[in-house]
């Protein structure tokens, strides 16, 4: 077995995990994620400014902080933090001063290299976990990589220690599947959790526990934390993090195709989850690209509406303002907060409306929307103010994903003696398309009966996220409630459904993958959040909120599963 931990789940997590975690107890590995679709935008930004930079200073800073501890308790050290620099990064911690054996992996980055996208930014293939696995087995004390798959680093890791060989497909794929768990940190522990009042006050009341995973030589593995730290682990908090920014019922990635549908949880102690059962086939032929490109200018406008005849006083001002604003930008009117009717303070009888635009050039969304708003101060609907003055132009990315065959990257190893290694490629490739396939369920005999008009949540929990412009929506019955309970949610949610739910998805694909043994549903809603994060003008532009607001939604529930 081997002990991985895990301290960061972002760019900008607790900046104390990583020390937490090697004073906490017994690891082999530690590991973390600090590379999501904006971070790599906001590095190729810092580039642009010093070429020098790309990669993540703050895990440089805690290297600096916590590498003498971790070499006394022989733990290693391994990261994607090396972003659009890792051979940077690694110079940067060699540069500390440290014993440390430092090892760096790169060849994801094809800028220049893309023939569909010659203007990109940063566009990196997702590479996986044998170049880790290389460099940890030639005595790499910390390995730092650019863009590989999340679970990557805990997978590297798991093959140098276990030896497993490319064809490991069960054995990768659980491997696989702990790492999802894990590289988002507390997301597993009871972060962003919809079940978080189940947990204790002594639970909350402490910073929640990064998450550990034992890893067996079979790739089964149990999930857990350290002691004395807050949070919970069960198999309610796992699932929420399974059911996280996946895609349908395969997970693909660089090293193995994961059969989701095959995946076992089952609680073994206190803060202690199995995970058994995974199966794997080989992986696609293609490798999946991250790309970012800089979209143009944004910049925004938000009025507060007060009291009565909300609807005519925003009709009036849209009107007002179409009539003055330059015709070429993308703009986009949004309203939130419902004002509350005999409201007792002035701030609940409010709603903000939004004015969004989008362009290419800075100057159409920057004096050109600024000025005929406010110069309609006096000349508007009563009570016209704003929520503070319109600023400046900024830039924002488009994020798109790019499908390359595998000789377009070439994984490298850089060891600490200087040598370099190049991954081989698998053995083997899935004669599956690059995309997951959409799964069908037969629907069995729904539940007859009364049925009572309630919350979505009073029954199920939720966990919401992005892949690109894709929202991620999964639901799931939670453990204690009958199995009548997850019958229903399965034969229940159909596209249709879910645009009923979610009328903001009227008009969007909708796939939905069924997982039973889950307890629940995975909805993808293509295009929800555009071009992605760094250009959505959405509300919830991550679609963090998403599972939430669904929950809060009145559905007709028969009463004998309440």
């Amino acid at each position: 077995m081997i002990t991985i931990g895990n301290c960061s789940g972002f760019y900008g997590d607790r900046f104390s995990a990583m020390r937490d975690m090697l004073e906490g107890g017994r690891l082999d590995v530690l590991t973390g994620d600090y590379l999501a679709e904006l971070t790599m935008l906001i590095l190729g930004k810092d580039t642009l400014k010093d070429p020098s930079t790309g990669y993540a200073k703050t895990f440089l800073r805690q290297v600096a902080d916590s590498i003498d501890l971790a070499l006394q308790r022989e733990v290693k050290i391994v990261s994607n933090a090396g972003g659009l620099n890792p051979a940077g990064l690694a110079a940067a911690i060699e540069a500390l001063g440290t014993r440390a054996k430092v090892a760096y992996v790169d060849g994801d980055d094809l800028r220049g290299r893309l023939d569909s996208h010659p203007d990109a930014l940063t566009a990196n293939a997702y590479l996986g976990a044998f170049g880790i696995a290389h460099a940890l087995e030639a005595g790499a004390d910390i390995v730092v990589t650019g863009r590989v798959t999340d679970a990557s680093v805990v997978v590297g890791p798991a093959i140098a220690h276990h030896g497993w060989k490319r064809d490991s497909y069960d054995e990768l794929a659980g491997a696989v599947v702990a790492g999802h768990v894990i590289e988002c940190g507390t997301q597993a522990t009871g972060g962003n959790f919809s079940g978080f009042l189940t947990m204790s006050p002594q639970a909350r009341a402490r910073p929640l526990g990064f998450p550990v995973a034992e890893i067996a030589v079979d790739g089964s593995s149990i999930i857990t934390k350290q002691d004395e730290t807050g949070g919970t682990v069960t198999v309610d908090t796992v699932t929420a993090q399974l059911l996280y920014e996946i895609q349908g019922p395969l997970y693909l990635g660089p090293d193995v195709t994961t059969d989701l549908t095959s995946i076992r949880l089952e609680e073994v102690g206190i803060d202690r989850v199995a995970i058994t059962g995974v199966t794997g086939t080989p992986p696609p032929a293609t490798l999946k690209v991250a790309v970012n490109s800089l979209g143009g200018y944004r910049n925004s406008a938000e009025f507060v509406l007060t009291g009565p005849d909300i609807d005519a006083k925003a009709a009036w001002l849209r009107d007002q303002l179409d009539a003055e604003l330059p015709i070429g930008p993308d703009y986009t009117w949004s309203t939130y907060r419902i004002p509350a009717p005999d409201s007792p303070t002035e701030e609940g009888a409010a709603c903000i409306l939004r004015l969004s635009a989008r362009a290419a050039d800075a100057d159409a969304v920057g004096r050109a929307l600024t000025a005929p708003a406010i110069e309609l101060a006096l000349a508007s609907y009563p009570g016209f103010h704003v929520t503070a003055p319109p600023g400046r132009p900024s830039p924002f990315g488009i994020y798109k994903a790019a499908y390359v065959r595998r000789d377009r990257a070439t994984e490298t190893v850089h060891l600490p003696d200087g040598s370099t290694y190049e991954v081989p490629s698998p053995l083997a490739y899935a004669e599956a398309s690059r995309t997951s396939a959409e799964t069908s369920r037969e629907v069995t005999t729904r539940p007859t009966g009364a049925t009572s008009r309630r919350a979505l949540g009073e029954l199920v929990y939720a966990r919401s996220g992005d892949k690109g412009g894709d929202a991620n929506l999964g639901l799931w019955v939670p453990q204690g409630r009958p199995e009548a309970a997850v019958e229903w949610l399965l034969d229940t949610v159909t596209p249709e459904w879910v645009r009923e739910l979610l009328p903001e998805a009227e008009d969007l694909a909708i796939d939905i993958t069924p997982l039973l043994h889950l307890r629940g549903v995975n909805i993808v809603i293509h295009d929800l959040l555009g071009e992605g994060v760094a250009a959505s003008t959405r509300f919830d532009p991550q679609a963090k909120g998403l599972g939430e607001w669904a929950r809060s939604r009145f559905v007709d529930i028969p009463e004998g599963l309440l």
